[in-house]
């Protein structure tokens, strides 16, 4: 089922908002509104909450057919934009566009755009969730912490995990701080970047001098030391409540550096080729608190590997048939974890949710 979106509040007929609406389009993850004419609400104990552009993508529709599968009922698909937040007589509410009420789920799944990710929206929504006794499977502070590309890398290096050197800057002029890089070559990424947009290879400091002028200043830059012996390619671990569920090796058209696969890079399926690498994503994520996370990695000459960077917002192909399964597992598993006494007297909160802690860090093995 699927909290209608705000696109879909209105009935195609020019009837009530409320009213059914069309049948979404082939594919599409929504089957059925949430709101019935009664006004009642979901009751579904699991969600997969979208965020912007994110309804019509494979991953979501894979995702959906395997968690309806599994939950039946007792899963929806939610989006972003087709939900209300209030405080109403000192307690927490949520409903939809139209005013239906709506139970928060026991357990959250969320999809959601990284690069638009803002603390105003989206997140303030997850803190809603949260305070309402929902499990985010992806902690509020474990998404932030991907958000932008130096927060991880600080977190990783603090607790001992191998990433390349890299220098970036609060509020410096960015000429100054493209003149103090001490990389040469030198990555360039933005913070926010998304699917290798805002990455480039300045293989001078002369270059980079020159190139800066073109760099757009919204957000701030991250310089980082070369790695040669991955220029290219790069190995994708996806890992799911503390496991590598799929790995795969990223392959760059031609003599580019970039080898995600929105930039035209090829997959090559290895699960269990690099058992090293995949261990060490298992960490990244762990440190993060990420219970599905996409680590990308770097190859070393000695064979070692380094972490690159840690996305929250997975996504994957169809070969990969492991991702979707062991998502749905982790969410079933917290489900059954789940303990009597919602506040809201629903039965069932899972365990260790509450308005104070994000508790969908990965099960320890």
């Amino acid at each position: 089922m699927s909290i209608p979106t705000p696109a879909q509040s209105a009935s195609p007929t020019g009837g009530p908002a409320g009213a059914p609406s069309a049948p979404p389009p082939s594919g599409s993850p929504s089957r059925t509104s949430t709101g019935s004419p009664s006004g009642s609400s979901t009751g579904a104990r699991a969600w997969l909450l979208l965020g912007d552009r994110l309804d019509q993508d494979d991953v979501t529709r894979e995702l959906t057919a395997h968690l309806d599968a599994a939950l039946g009922a007792g899963f929806a698909v939610v989006h972003t934009g087709s939900l209300v937040m209030g405080v109403r007589s000192g307690r927490l509410t949520l409903s939809t566009l139209t005013g239906t009420h709506v139970d928060p789920p026991e357990v959250v799944y969320a999809r959601l755009p990284t690069p638009r990710l803002s603390a105003d929206r989206e997140i303030t929504l997850l803190r809603h969730l949260r305070a309402m006794g929902a499990l985010l499977l992806n902690p509020i502070d474990a998404v932030l912490s991907c958000v932008n590309k130096f927060w991880h890398l600080q977190q990783l290096a603090a607790a001992g995990l191998p990433v390349p050197d890299s220098v970036t800057y609060a509020d410096a002029p960015l000429a100054a701080a493209v003149a103090a890089s001490p990389f040469e070559p030198c990555v360039v990424k933005s913070v926010r970047g998304h699917r290798g947009d805002g990455v480039f290879l300045a293989p001078t400091g002369d270059a980079l001098e020159d190139l800066s002028g073109c760099l757009r200043q919204e957000v701030p830059y991250l310089f980082q030391e070369y790695r040669a012996s991955s220029h290219g390619r790069d190995l994708r671990v996806v890992v799911v409540d503390g496991r590598a569920v799929w790995s795969q090796v990223r392959t760059a058209p031609g003599r580019r550096l970039k080898a995600n696969l929105a930039r035209g890079g090829t997959a090559t399926a290895c699960p269990g080729r690099y058992p090293q690498a995949e261990d060490l994503a298992c960490r990244a994520a762990g440190t993060l608190g990420l219970t599905v996370a996409g680590v990308d990695l770097l190859f070393m000459p000695d064979g070692a590997f380094d972490i690159c960077e840690v996305n929250a917002n997975v996504a994957w192909k169809a070969a990969a048939t492991t991702v979707a399964p062991a998502i749905v597992r982790a969410v079933c598993d917290r489900l059954r974890r789940s303990a009597p006494g919602r506040p809201d007297g629903r039965p069932g909160r899972a365990a260790g949710a509450g308005a104070g802690a994000d508790s969908g860090a990965p099960a320890r093995r």
